[in-house]
């Protein structure tokens, strides 16, 4: 009977601190909101402009990934190597499956292919979808569309699905990963 009462006690005790606990929770919650320290809804106008700023930040990610494609088609390595960050890595059909790190692996295309063409190369991205993941990364999927003329005269059309990470230093975007499927990039005659 002793022991059945010193439980009650306890227990008693228990939900004594348990309210007490949540006075103090409700106490801070109103010092908090009479301080100020709750945020007002954003605005029409800064909804707007951070829409604004988006749209315009996923348009950089569009460019400089057209941009980095023309250093490819044009077979110009110092300007691909100004857009991609040195320990750039990769998943591509050229690597047979393996991920590849560095530039290296892409210099060898470079000197070898991509700059001995004078076949004019066209590509299209189709269907770009930008994530911005915070400030200063990004990532692009699209599909590439690559037009060439093969040994024989005949245009051509490749086709290869992209992702490609990229990362903001210095205000500078430097694709830091890719990942390619489908066709190689240099056009087979």
């Amino acid at each position: 009977m002793l022991l059945l009462l010193l439980m009650l006690m306890l227990m008693l005790m228990l939900m004594l601190l348990l309210l007490l606990l949540l006075m103090l929770l409700l106490l801070l919650l109103l010092y908090h909101s009479w301080n100020g320290a709750t945020t007002a809804s954003p605005t029409k106008e800064e909804k707007h402009e951070k829409h604004r700023q988006t749209k315009a930040r996923k348009q950089e990610i569009i460019k400089v990934t057209e941009q980095l494609i023309e250093a490819i088609n044009n077979g110009d390595f110092e300007a691909y190597t100004k857009i991609c960050d040195p320990g750039l890595t990769a998943f591509e059909p050229e690597a047979l499956g393996n991920l590849v790190e560095g530039m290296d692996f892409h210099r060898f295309y470079f000197e070898n292919a991509l700059s001995k063409s004078n076949k004019p190369i066209h590509t299209i991205i189709l269907n770009p979808h930008v994530h911005l993941v915070g400030d200063d990364a990004a990532c692009i999927a699209y599909i590439r569309l690559t037009q060439y003329m093969d040994g024989s005269g005949m245009p051509k059309t490749m086709q290869s699905e992209e992702t490609r990470v990229w990362h903001r230093r210095d205000g500078k975007w430097q694709n830091v990963h890719f990942h390619r499927s489908g066709s190689p990039t240099v056009p087979i005659n």
